[in-house]
């Protein structure tokens, strides 16, 4: 399960955990398309007007890929290929 570093902030009164995971480099992935007319340019799942953060972010919360592909109703399959992918593609940023 890829490692989950979370930060704690007060939002109107509740404290909530936001994850401070790298950014992920989208654009070797053959299941992932950008186009700038479809969730504003944000990486979605080819096909479909699904961001794959939402993949990447539920499994990051703890859900399993088959949570993840019943939720909203992909393959297990492609659930499964989108997390290695975010496993092994995650950008480093620089400490400034």
């Amino acid at each position: 399960m890829l490692q989950l570093l979370r930060q704690k902030h007060e939002i109107m009164g509740v404290e909530v955990a936001v994850s401070s995971e790298g950014k992920i480099d989208w654009s070797e992935c053959p299941l992932v398309e950008i186009k700038p007319r479809v969730q504003s340019g944000a990486p979605v799942l080819r096909g479909t007007r699904l961001p794959v953060s939402a993949i990447v972010d539920n499994f990051d919360y703890g859900l399993s890929v088959a949570e993840i592909a019943e939720q909203f109703e992909i393959s297990w399959e492609r659930v499964e290929a989108i997390v290695t992918y975010a496993k092994s593609h995650r950008v480093a940023h620089p400490v400034r």
